[in-house]
């Protein structure tokens, strides 16, 4: 015999009946804003228009409330309430962000996809009301490699083949090998990918003709400087790091004003810096590349980002592993390096990951010292007299690029979480 139903706290004891109504609610809720969506059908326009617009989130909260019954024992209910159904508040807000994705997806397909067009080569191809992936196409080129002279551009796609194929050496060496493979990704790697792109992308040796690196630029630029400022601001952060936590006055002072000034300082005004007022304080005779001044620019900025997340971790560690380690007898530097550094930074994994995806967002800001990276091609791509009106168009594909970039790192970093991972 069916149990008194009690609507305002639904229980276990009528779990289909509410189970079913609240599905039910929630389903005819759905279904309303996706006809108006995708056929302008409104089912019930019969109705005033205040309460037609708001039916359907009120059907839908109605819907939310009837399943949201406390160790219902069904797994997938229980984890739906515990994440986004705790309270009418939560389950309005599940209900709008539904809602806008629905009403998002059909323009947002049709701009994409449906109206856009790629064909041709000239603006008067994009005729129709949709994204004009015409433009990216005619500009793809320059993207990529910026004002790079086409015919070197095999210079480029050479060194990027190469340093990949290096950086997967470590996947491949023997158990006898394998020790060396810090030193090598370290110390060796860097002074490889140092060589290729100063050798061969620069020219100027080897029969190859001098490109200066104003002409660099697109995304083979972003990549270039994201890669050099990861590679020296983490052992930068890291010393700097072990430096504020020295016993040594001295030491843990400089460290601490060098970690506080970058920090206080915002990234455009240090890359301003770097290329206009530096270059005053070298000598005459002396002169440094504007793209080497903005790399260790950006590696200093971001090392002391580096070098607080790594304080972070090395004071998580709990005081018996420094004791342990002393009671062993080592020094300062082989207790670091083989006791407190690797745990601290399997602990700091996450937080150096997210420093580094600000890092490579970050890259844009070059532009403001004359560097065409990414964004800076397409800040000047939609300047062009012939294909004006097509910003959109290119900030959508860098976005996409960024986005692909950022959330392949942070798949990686989470990788590493899990391979890392032991019980404390």
């Amino acid at each position: 015999m069916m149990n008194k139903l009690n609507f305002l706290k639904p229980d276990r004891k009528n779990l289909n009946t509410y189970l079913y109504s609240g599905s039910f609610l929630f389903f005819i809720a759905i279904f309303d804003v996706f006809l108006s969506s995708f056929f302008k059908i409104n089912i019930t326009s019969f109705l005033p228009n205040l309460v037609s617009f708001l039916l359907p989130l009120i059907l839908g909260i109605l819907g939310l409330h009837l399943i949201r019954i406390e160790f219902s024992g069904i797994k997938n209910l229980d984890l739906l309430n515990k994440n986004i159904n705790t309270n009418n508040f939560n389950a309005t807000l599940t209900l709008i962000i539904i809602f806008a994705i629905i009403k998002s997806i059909a323009p947002v397909t049709s701009w994409f996809f449906i109206d856009a067009n790629i064909a041709g080569d000239t603006k008067e191809a994009c005729t129709g009301s949709g994204a004009c992936w015409t433009y990216i196409k005619i500009w793809l080129r320059r993207f990529i490699y910026g004002m790079y002279p086409n015919e070197l551009q095999w210079r480029i796609n050479i060194s990027f083949i190469l340093l990949i194929a290096l950086a997967f050496v470590g996947y491949f060496p023997s158990e006898k090998l394998r020790k060396f493979l810090t030193l090598y990704y370290v110390a060796i790697y860097p002074i490889i990918a140092f060589i290729l792109i100063y050798y061969l992308i620069s020219g100027g040796t080897f029969g190859l003709v001098w490109v200066e690196t104003g002409a660099w630029g697109g995304l083979s630029l972003t990549f270039i400087v994201s890669f050099f400022c990861l590679i020296f601001c983490f052992p930068v952060g890291m010393f700097l790091a072990l430096g504020r936590r020295s016993q040594l006055p001295t030491v843990r002072y400089i460290s601490v004003g060098f970690i506080e000034f970058w920090r206080g300082v915002p990234l455009i005004t240090v890359l301003f810096m770097s290329s206009v007022m530096f270059p005053m304080f070298l000598p005459e005779d002396f002169f440094m590349d504007k793209l080497v001044r903005v790399i260790i620019a950006i590696s200093l900025f971001e090392a002391a980002y580096v070098a607080e997340v790594i304080r972070g971790g090395l004071q998580a560690l709990p005081r018996g592993q420094y004791d342990a380690a002393k009671s062993l007898g080592m020094g300062y530097w082989k207790m670091h390096i083989f006791v407190i550094l690797p745990q601290a930074l399997k602990l700091v994994i996450p937080g150096i990951a997210n420093t580094f995806l600000a890092l490579v967002k970050d890259t844009p800001l070059i532009f403001v010292v004359g560097l065409l990276e990414l964004v800076g091609m397409l800040n000047l791509a939609k300047t062009n007299p012939e294909w004006l009106g097509f910003a959109m168009e290119g900030y959508v594909f860098a976005a996409i690029i960024f986005w692909i970039i950022c959330y392949a790192m942070s798949k990686y970093s989470y990788n590493l979480e899990l391979k890392y991972k032991t019980d404390r």
